[in-house]
């Protein structure tokens, strides 16, 4: 069973962290956002945050196969992860 993901932890400039009805689990969620000197200049990437998720599970995947914990749990979706 998947969490049910709620309100909004924390937001940067890259990801967008929820809450969980589970207390040890939050979904990240990578944006499509993309900032430049300092957000003076802003702007949007069409499959930036699919990107940088793939991007992220890759290392977070790696980093396990060496044995080295993470707090990866899995791809939710495009753009998701559950930690």
């Amino acid at each position: 069973m998947e969490p049910d993901f709620g309100e909004l932890l924390y937001e940067g400039k890259a990801k967008k962290i929820y809450s969980s009805t589970d207390e040890d689990k939050v979904l990240v969620h990578f944006k499509n956002d993309a900032t430049a000197f300092n957000a003076l200049k802003h702007s949007s990437f069409k499959g930036k945050g699919r990107l940088n998720c793939q991007i992220s599970s890759f290392l977070f995947e790696y980093l396990e196969e060496k044995k080295i914990p993470t707090h990866f749990l899995g791809i939710q979706d495009d753009s998701k992860i559950l930690a």
